[in-house]
């Protein structure tokens, strides 16, 4: 499966932004999909996956109760709604991929990626 993600931009703390990933393909059902950020100088990290049929979710402690995953499996689109955005929320966002049913956690269980898109948030 190929990913696009897009939707990255500059916003003001306590703004929000939405992102979107594209799948290509015809079995993104089968698909565990995530969201990870990666900051200037620091490691890639978790923000958020979701079940292949979306009824099921996972959030890094830092974003919870501000960003929101869904997934629109009929489009092959997964999209983060980040609200109540911080400037430590700055990064590049890239939208990720695994067969299976394991909501993982960790970038390297995960075998497709998009090419990211870059959040900035302004104090």
């Amino acid at each position: 499966v190929q990913l696009q993600a897009s939707g990255g931009g500059l916003v003001q703390a306590g703004g929000s932004l939405r992102l979107s990933c594209a799948a290509s393909g015809r079995t993104f059902n089968n698909y565990i999909m995530g969201w990870f950020r990666q900051a200037p100088g620091k490691e890639r990290e978790f923000v958020a996956a979701i079940g292949r049929l979306g009824g099921v979710t996972s959030y890094a402690d830092s974003v919870k109760g501000r960003f929101t995953i869904s997934r629109d499996n009929a489009k092959n689109t997964v999209n983060l709604q980040m609200n109540s955005l911080k400037p430590e929320d700055t990064a590049v966002y890239y939208c990720a991929g695994v067969l299976g049913s394991v909501l993982y956690v960790v970038p390297n269980k995960y075998i497709y990626w998009g090419q990211g898109t870059l959040v900035t948030v302004s104090s």
